[in-house]
């Protein structure tokens, strides 16, 4: 049996009732990690915690708004206290693609639309990534990793709110490895391309197939088109790719984004 990857290791998983959220929790701790679960909603991230543990792992829940740096903070703080280090930091928190108006063409973009993945996603990730920060600088070890997407390249239409924010979240993360790598601590951004079975990626692959008159699969298989494998990508794809990241055998892999979308979107 091989070992497992994160053995002995602490992660703290923001968003943690979600798809991507919940899929990274799962994976992080059948990998040997102790996965601390922060959600809006107590009843979502619950459920992933009791899975965790039915499956022999450990986890933990909590009902945090990782929009709120004073309760993000405190949180944090707390999980230090209580296991003497973080070692892994995993923000998957979003809105839903209806809230952003994925899909318009960019001059049918409400200003409200489009500021909101600047003032939801980018903040939260700011906001999280940091206060992990200060405490891996200390210990001078531990890995943050940012999560993007496909139209961080502008590869496809309608995607120009989602897009424009997930370029910022690629350039911070440049701008914070620089701060914090010399510390030891690694800062790595995912860049996925569209997880089908998301809630989010399902609630677009509907808008789609509503605006072109084709049927929900049609949809789902033209997005598939667009990489490489020609080929759908799950949220296990990006829960797999961020337990690599996480792991030792990534230790050389900082201020870069991981490119997870199959050619989907290239450098």
């Amino acid at each position: 049996m091989s070992a497992q990857l994160l053995q002995g290791k602490h992660a703290v998983v923001f968003g943690a009732g979600g798809s991507v959220g919940a899929a990274a929790a799962k994976e992080f701790a059948a990998e040997g990690a102790e996965v601390f679960l922060a959600g809006r909603t107590r009843s979502s991230v619950e459920d992933v915690a009791q899975h965790i543990r039915r499956a022999g792992g450990l986890a933990q829940a909590a009902v945090i708004d990782a929009l709120d740096d004073t309760s993000v903070n405190d949180y944090v703080n707390g999980i230090a206290s209580q296991v003497g280090k973080i070692d892994i930091e995993f923000n998957a928190v979003g809105p839903l693609a209806h809230e952003y108006g994925n899909t318009k063409h960019a001059t049918d973009l409400a200003i409200a639309e489009f500021m909101l993945p600047l003032t939801t996603v980018v903040k939260s990730q700011f906001i999280t990534a940091r206060a992990a920060a200060r405490h891996m600088v200390k210990q001078r070890s531990g890995v943050i990793i940012f999560l993007t997407g496909s139209p961080a390249r502008g590869h496809v239409e309608g995607a120009t709110a989602i897009g424009t924010a997930f370029g910022a979240i690629e350039s911070l993360t440049e701008n914070l490895a620089i701060e914090v790598s010399p510390s030891g601590v690694r800062v790595v951004c995912l860049r996925t391309t569209a997880n089908v079975d998301s809630r989010s990626i399902q609630q677009t692959m509907d808008a789609l197939a509503s605006k072109v008159n084709i049927t929900k699969d049609q949809a789902i298989a033209g997005v598939a088109s667009l990489n490489f494998l020609k080929v759908p990508a799950s949220v296990s794809d990006t829960a797999k790719a961020a337990v690599l990241i996480a792991s030792d055998r990534a230790r050389l892999l900082t201020g870069t984004v991981v490119n997870s979308t199959a050619g989907a979107a290239l450098d």
